[in-house]
């Protein structure tokens, strides 16, 4: 036996006994930061506005500003502020071209092209869905349950096929359910799943990637909602929150989202929200918000900094849900300055709730959109 040839292989099996060892202790824990990192990279959280509304106005050449009183071309601006999702309603057959599919897609070519993802609000109506009003398409009302099913499909396959959005609603405040009265969840709470399920199979079988959401106003039974859609083939949950139609207790909103997220467990997004800066009115058109009793004072006053507020608040308490499940929040009306002049009584009721001030300068709100 060569005892030198022993020893020189002793030490090289050895040295290699001693390296697997160490690589074997240190891949769990560099897997576990790679599955971390990889969460992390790929987890895309939405900071969006709705700018449903952009395509009316800029017809009637109604300026924006930056702060500090330059003109700016509204998308890039959008853009420049961190935002990186927009979402657009879509109504089936309204009476002006306004939120109607060859609008939105033209529009979403667009923002597609700036780099934005887009998400598509179907109300599967021909003007507001919400859940006062889930009025079913003209051209689908006297159709039997059965065609209303295969319409609801071929549908959402039209806008999936024309526009490839990332994200889609099936349906817009469905708390009450969607084309009423066929999929009312009161009376037709049946009709209501196999509608909802003609709209998510269309998405399916058009896209692997798009992602559902299904949208519920405000948050109290929220829980007991979803619930009732576990059978349901989606990806988010979407919830409104405006503090004068559903309650002004952030400690309330928090803890309704962590315990949505344990039960479901699945992504939670806000996805309208709007405050205002001023109780102060524009134009001549009746605002939504008006008065001191719709605010949530002291801590947040109708003010630039108390808009600002809300915002980077509602922004903490969705980035905080458990289990990385904050998926994000949208801005609803951010572009809804008094755009038909201050003396319109048919302009915007929106617009002490815009981004921007009555002299369509940006507010401060615009930060909230840039990361922590």
């Amino acid at each position: 036996m060569d005892l030198g040839r022993f020893s020189r292989v002793s030490v090289v099996v050895l040295t290699r006994v001693i390296l697997m060892i160490l690589l074997a202790s240190w891949l769990p824990g560099c897997d576990k930061a790679d599955s971390s990192n990889q969460l992390n990279h790929n987890h895309h959280f939405i900071k969006a506005i709705d700018l449903s509304s952009y395509p009316e106005i800029s017809q009637s050449n109604s300026p924006y500003f930056d702060s500090e009183g330059n003109a700016i071309d509204l998308i890039d601006f959008v853009k420049a502020n961190h935002v990186n999702t927009i979402r657009l309603r879509l109504w089936v057959n309204p009476s002006t071209p306004n939120s109607g599919l060859d609008e939105v897609a033209v529009f979403s070519e667009r923002l597609h092209a700036k780099g934005f993802k887009i998400w598509l609000s179907l109300h599967y109506s021909d003007h507001w869905a919400d859940p006062a009003s889930q009025q079913t398409p003209g051209i689908w009302q006297t159709a039997s349950f059965k065609s209303l099913k295969d319409s609801v499909f071929n549908y959402t396959r039209n806008v999936m096929n024309r526009i490839n959005p990332e994200y889609i609603q099936i349906g817009n405040e469905i708390n009450s359910g969607i084309l009423h009265p066929f999929g009312n969840i009161v009376n037709n709470e049946l009709q209501f799943y196999e509608l909802l399920k003609e709209g998510i199979r269309a998405v399916r079988v058009s896209s692997n990637s798009t992602k559902i959401i299904l949208h519920y106003a405000g948050f109290k039974n929220a829980e007991f909602f979803f619930e009732q859609l576990n059978s349901l083939d989606y990806d988010i949950i979407g919830l409104s929150f405006y503090p004068f139609w559903h309650g002004k207790s952030m400690q309330e909103l928090e803890q309704a989202l962590k315990s949505l997220a344990e039960t479901q467990q699945k992504p939670i997004l806000i996805a309208e929200t709007a405050y205002p800066f001023t109780l102060q009115w524009s134009d001549l058109t009746h605002n939504v918000v008006g008065l001191d009793s719709q605010l949530i004072v002291p801590d947040f006053p109708a003010s630039e900094v108390g808009q600002k507020e809300f915002l980077n608040r509602i922004k903490s308490i969705v980035k905080n849900i458990p289990g990385n499940r904050g998926a994000g929040f949208c801005y609803w009306g951010a572009e809804l300055i008094a755009w038909k002049g201050t003396q319109s009584s048919t302009g915007s009721s929106w617009e002490n709730q815009a981004l921007f001030d009555f002299n369509q300068k940006a507010l401060p709100a615009w930060n909230a959109f840039a990361d922590f």
